[in-house]
């Protein structure tokens, strides 16, 4: 048996803003440790023995599609990269990853993973994926639902039915929406209530049947995406245009709950619950992520230069300056080079409408950090004014910017650590430490690393628009 995980990357993760934004969402931040949250996903196979887990298999928007991809490396699991043009929902990314999964032979089992969610005993859950995947391979859809231990309302839940096994295996009475608190708390008294985890374990084959007989638009649509596609690099891109039509629509809606229940639909195969009780969290606003991280004796969740005074049960994260607090309880402040957030921990789930508001408003702090991440490396807006704009920039060894040209603004370089290669025009030269050139507007040029360090340099801008739509590419390693 062939576990293929499937680690499904396309939220945006408003609710962790400013910290998550929309185009470096929260799954690529380390919010629990030095690895980010795709990639502590993916560790936490590591105890599958090599021979039942295939290289991982990562749907992502293809915004950030080169962080994914450094990310895997970094920690030796390259796999494959599923691009999606535009969001439609994990039904239809889920589609894509069993069509990717089968394209190279065979019918694995597909353990499908939001790579945003936190799992504080991996071995726990290693030991809950051996058995969901024997039952998978038997025909069976399997979830996990998680044990609950408060009456959570910011999570949907499922009955389990019968018990299908020694194990705990239940069958799936029925899916419910979030509750109201008295609800919870009957369905936490009831006993057979499980948290609905968001995570899936069943065949390629099973989930593109059993799509075909509840939303065969989806399908349709997905297969054309998929017969129209190619590979770009090492990314599997898929056919904008086809994709672009196809309905967006989660798992549970669009085949789970048809499962049991009032919207059963004939012809699909089990459905089955697997309890868990792993330490599991989605990290869904700032307030889970201070109940999972540990806390000092006054109940403080402290991260980067922070003092805390006559505080507690307060989530302080500071990502570079110094964040003082000073007789406040049950907030949450997060400090970022380009936003500040004070919340109340107990309306976190409103941070969204800040970020909604942002968008809405034309603000670049919805959508990006003041660092960039480019294929080559990143870029740091430093500061800015009318007419000029200062940049700190590094390339990684081998990376090689686009040779390019622009319209409106001139550049000057100057190289305070490692070596550059400068192409300005007709010319190709080596800059090293305390050198620097300078770029008319309207020449053509390209920096790269051709060294074995990081090559840090600042560059200050000037011109009559210093917009990054300012760029004609000419040639491009990375394909844009």
């Amino acid at each position: 048996m062939l576990i293929q995980p499937v680690v499904l990357s396309g939220g945006s993760g408003t609710r962790l803003w400013p910290l998550s934004r929309e185009k470096y969402p929260k799954q690529l931040l380390p919010l629990m440790g030095e690895d980010s949250l795709l990639q502590a996903t993916l560790r936490r196979l590591e105890g599958l023995a090599d021979a039942d887990s295939a290289p991982p298999l990562v749907v992502c928007n293809e915004e950030y599609r080169f962080v994914v991809a450094e990310q895997l490396r970094l920690i030796g699991k390259p796999g494959r990269i599923v691009l999606e043009p535009v969001g439609r929902n994990t039904a239809p990314a889920l589609t894509l990853a069993a069509l990717a999964a089968q394209s190279v032979g065979g019918d694995p089992v597909l353990l499908v993973m939001p790579a945003d969610h936190v799992v504080t005993q991996p071995a726990v859950f290693q030991q809950g994926v051996r058995h969901a995947a024997r039952l998978a391979q038997e025909g069976a859809i399997v979830t996990f639902g998680i044990t609950p231990d408060r009456p959570e309302t910011g999570y949907g839940y499922i009955q389990g039915g019968a018990t299908l096994d020694e194990v705990g295996a239940r069958a799936i009475s029925r899916f419910v929406e979030k509750p109201d608190l008295a609800t919870a708390e009957g369905y936490l008294q009831a006993g057979d209530y499980l948290w609905n985890s968001g995570l899936f374990v069943l065949r390629a084959s099973v989930w593109l049947k059993a799509l075909a007989l509840c939303r065969p638009d989806i399908l349709a649509a997905c297969e054309a995406a998929w017969k129209n596609g190619a590979t770009d690099l090492s990314f599997l891109r898929v056919d904008a245009e086809a994709f672009g039509a196809c309905p967006s629509d989660s798992i549970d809606y669009a085949v789970m709950e048809r499962l049991a229940g009032p919207k059963v639909v004939a012809g699909l195969p089990a459905g089955v619950v697997v309890p868990l009780s792993a330490g599991w969290s989605d990290v869904g606003a700032w307030d889970a992520l201070w109940q999972i991280l540990p806390k000092d004796a006054d109940g403080n969740v402290v991260q980067g230069r922070t003092l805390m005074q006559d505080s507690c049960n307060t989530l302080a994260l500071s990502s570079g300056r110094l964040l003082a607090c000073v007789g406040v309880q049950g907030l949450v402040v997060v400090e970022t080079p380009d936003a500040v957030l004070v919340a109340d921990q107990r309306h976190t789930q409103d941070v969204k409408k800040i970020v909604d508001r942002l968008k809405r408003d034309g603000h670049t702090e919805g959508l990006l950090h003041r660092k960039v991440y480019r294929p080559w490396g990143w870029y740091d807006g430093v500061d800015g004014g009318e007419r000029f704009q200062v940049k700190r920039i590094m390339v990684k060894p081998g990376g090689k910017l686009s040779l390019q040209m622009h319209h409106h603004r001139a550049e000057h370089w100057v190289v305070v650590r490692g070596t550059a290669r400068v192409t300005k025009g007709d010319e190709v030269f080596l800059l090293s430490e305390n050198q620097s050139t300078y770029i008319p507007l309207g020449v053509t040029h390209r920096l790269e690393n051709p060294g074995q360090v990081d090559l840090e340099m600042i560059e200050v801008q000037s011109g009559s628009y210093l917009g990054e739509d300012d760029i004609v590419r000419f040639e491009d390693l990375y394909g844009r």
